[in-house]
């Protein structure tokens, strides 16, 4: 039990993701079926902002920032005061995820957005890390390192989704 409760926690963005996605089913559970594609995106964008943006970087700040030591040590890396300086970025990712959970489409791609660049920038540094300095420490070579490629990537992706299926309403809406 302690392995799977410490595996679930030191894999927290792979962990609030799958969260993410329960949670969009359970409210997708809620609703009349049959369930539409917009219906289904929504569910999942939303979710997946509370818990992938808005409770992972709220996480991420909090260890950053009270808890330096031991996220240092599962990067690989010497602590430094430069951590705060991510805890208190990853604190403003996750109020726009917070905001962004049931928020207009132009807050949704700020929420995107930001993390975007962030996390392709924290997995070239990952990267880089693996190369120069052969530092292949959970923290750095591992999840963390696939989910700061592939969750924005996903959030883009329901937002393209999401956006192409209020085009065609918008339209019609117009045309009326």
């Amino acid at each position: 039990m302690r392995q799977a409760i410490v595996f679930l926690f030191s894999n927290f963005t792979l962990t609030l993701f799958v969260v993410g996605l329960i949670a969009a089913f359970a409210a997708l559970l809620r609703r009349p079926r049959p369930w539409s594609g917009p219906e289904i995106v929504e569910a999942v964008l939303s979710w997946f902002l509370f818990f992938s943006l808005g409770v992972s970087f709220f996480y991420n700040f909090v260890m950053h920032v009270f808890f330096s030591e031991v996220a240092a040590a599962f990067i690989g890396w010497q602590t430094s005061p430069f951590q705060k300086e991510v805890g208190f970025a990853s604190l403003g990712f996750s109020l726009v995820g917070f905001l962004a959970f049931r928020g207009g489409s132009g807050l949704r791609l700020a929420a995107i957005l930001g993390p975007a660049c962030f996390l392709w920038g924290a997995a070239v540094g990952h990267a880089v890390q693996m190369v120069e300095a052969h530092n292949y420490a959970p923290g750095n070579a591992g999840v963390i390192f696939y989910t700061d490629i592939l969750l924005p990537l996903f959030g883009f992706a329901l937002l393209w989704m999401s956006t192409a299926w209020a085009m065609p309403a918008a339209r019609a809406a117009h045309s009326s």
